[in-house]
């Protein structure tokens, strides 16, 4: 079974499982906690606060006993369609997946950030000798992403089309784009021969295909797109559960403050972590490796995340063009240098 098959059969019954009960109970009480993550190390934050329970010790001390769910989806899409669903109570996705949810649901069921999971340079890595820059993708490439137009792999790809080619053609490489799971795309740059020839990843996959296969190069750098550090992926939720869940909230955004302080203070013991939640076939000394990166940090403040947004206004891809980062982020103590 192909991992999007698994996660899609996951969620499957993980959405029948929340509408069994969301239809049993009359209203949604403090101390439920339903989280939907992806694959990677930018998601080891909720690694490390799952494998030390850390959402449940923060709940304790606001006199809250917090059943917490978990669900591995791939995509963006995925992830916005749980969320709106009613699913989730918590999404974590791409900057971009967030700002077109904020977009879609501003003024109706609000949706902002949360926190972010820190700032990690993300690769668009190929296979193919000829490809050096996106000007020489070809008809016949494909590049894998986690969700076509969607997703911040997605977005990033249209920025950096946009400063090659103007704002008018900013989709023109959307058509070779083809949505995989993180770890199918990095098989395919791996084994070579597939209708995969290149692969906008993130950690530690994309150092996961530099090491696997010699002909295997870095196209494109998200931080070179963005001008400079980035966070990428974030977290995000409706203003309604925020509003109405307060304790829980606050376990959680607590919660990963830890995982933080813990991910910096232990990269040895935070990359056993990783291997073990994810039961992982990745060499640990590579994941240990994109943990030391100083390129790589783990923090919860959002930084550079509106130049995405900007360029997202601009060519039309939300409606609502945002004033700063503090439009799509709550305000929270964490948030409040976000931009």
């Amino acid at each position: 079974m192909t991992s999007k098959l698994f996660a899609r059969r996951r969620f499957a019954a993980f959405a029948l499982a929340a509408a069994t009960v969301a239809a049993a109970l009359p209203a949604r009480a403090e101390g439920q906690l339903r989280i939907a993550e992806q694959f990677g190390i930018v998601y080891l934050l909720l690694d490390v606060a799952k494998d030390k329970q850390l959402i449940e010790k923060h709940g304790k001390k606001q006199g809250v006993d917090i059943k917490v769910e978990w669900a591995q989806l791939s995509g963006g899409a995925a992830i916005n369609d749980a969320l709106l669903s009613g699913s989730i109570d918590i999404a974590a996705a791409g900057v971009g997946p967030l700002l077109t949810l904020w977009d879609r649901t501003k003024g109706r069921q609000d949706v902002k950030g949360v926190a972010s999971l820190g700032n990690f340079p993300y690769y668009l890595v190929s296979n193919n000798p000829k490809v050096r820059t996106i000007a020489d993708f070809g008809e016949k490439d494909r590049i894998a992403v986690p969700a076509v137009g969607v997703s911040v792999q997605s977005r990033v790809l249209q920025l950096a089309s946009a400063k090659v080619w103007g704002d008018a053609q900013y989709n023109r490489l959307d058509k070779l784009q083809v949505a995989l799971p993180h770890p199918d795309a990095t098989a395919a740059i791996i084994k070579g021969g597939t209708e995969i020839s290149a692969h906008f990843a993130n950690p530690p996959f994309q150092e996961q295909s530099l090491a696997g296969n010699p002909s295997a190069h870095v196209v494109l750098n998200s931080y070179d797109v963005l001008g400079g550090p980035a966070s990428a992926t974030v977290l995000y939720a409706t203003t309604k559960f925020r509003a109405e869940n307060p304790k829980t909230y606050k376990a959680f955004v607590d919660a990963l403050a830890e995982a933080a302080q813990f991910v910096a203070a232990n990269p040895d013991d935070a990359a056993d972590t990783f291997v073990r939640r994810n039961n992982s076939r990745i060499d640990r000394a590579l994941v240990l490796k994109v943990i030391k990166n100083p390129e790589v940090q783990f923090k919860l403040t959002p930084q550079n995340t509106y130049t995405l947004a900007d360029f997202m206004a601009r060519v039309g891809a939300i409606k609502n063009k945002p004033a700063s980062a503090k439009d799509y982020f709550f305000d929270d103590a964490h948030n409040g240098a976000a931009n």
